[in-house]
């Protein structure tokens, strides 16, 4: 897999950024099939940053319905990364 297939997205909320400020974790949406040191990689590759570990979590889709009809959304998996002290994510520093 590809870099850019295994980081899908950041995401970015409350307890995220908070999360970034104090602890130096940033979190991402990535490939359900992606596992720790992929992700690992994938991050150091993309933001030029030392990665210091990676805890990663399976978010069920929930059930929605339109009148009669239901149906699910997706699921994806979360990644937590905690980067090495002293290092940042560019990126994220102007939210």
């Amino acid at each position: 897999m590809d870099a850019r297939d295994i980081v899908i997205r950041p995401i970015v909320t409350e307890k995220s950024t908070d999360l970034m400020a104090s602890q130096n974790k940033y979190t991402f949406q990535v490939a359900l099939k992606a596992n720790k040191t992929q992700i690992k990689d994938a991050v150091e590759e993309l933001f030029k940053v030392k990665v210091r570990k990676v805890n990663t979590s399976r978010v069920r889709g929930k059930l929605r319905r339109m009148g009669m009809t239901q149906g699910r959304t997706p699921e994806w998996k979360k990644a937590v990364v905690t980067l090495e002290p002293g290092h940042t994510i560019e990126v994220f520093e102007g939210l």
